[in-house]
C-alpha cells in the first residue's frame, strides 16, 4: 500500500504544477497595475505609476517596474532592485525569487 502512495503523489504532482501560468513581462505588468494583493500577514498595492505600498502594521512606500520577463521592486533608502518571476492563477499571484523562494498573494476585488 506505501508504494502504491508514493506513485499517486508523484504522478499527482506535475498535474499540480501546470494550474500556474508563468507570466511575460506583459503579463506582469497587466495583472500588478492598479492592483491590492491580499498576503495573509499583509497587503501590497501597485500603482500604474510604478510606486507600490507595502502595508504591515504601517505603510513602507517602495518602487516598482518590469525588467525582460520580471517584476522588479526597490525599498528606498535602499538603492538594491530584487526581481522575481511571476506566476499566476486565478486571483492569485506568485512571485518566485532567484533562490526559489515564493511569495503568493490574492488580489483583492
Amino acid at each position: 500500500m506505501r508504494r502504491f502512495t508514493l506513485v499517486f503523489l508523484v504522478l499527482g504532482l506535475p498535474a499540480a504544477a501546470e494550474d500556474w501560468q508563468t507570466l511575460t513581462g506583459a503579463d506582469i505588468q497587466a495583472a500588478l497595475a492598479g492592483v491590492t494583493l491580499d498576503y495573509g500577514h499583509a497587503t501590497q498595492s501597485f500603482s500604474d505609476t510604478g510606486e507600490t505600498t507595502y502595508v504591515s502594521g504601517r505603510p513602507s512606500l517602495g518602487y516598482w517596474n518590469v525588467r525582460g520577463d520580471q517584476y522588479c521592486s526597490v525599498w528606498p533608502p535602499s538603492d538594491h532592485w530584487a526581481c522575481y518571476d511571476m506566476a499566476a492563477k486565478p486571483d492569485v499571484l506568485r512571485f518566485i525569487s532567484a533562490s526559489g523562494d515564493v511569495t503568493d498573494g490574492i488580489i483583492q476585488r
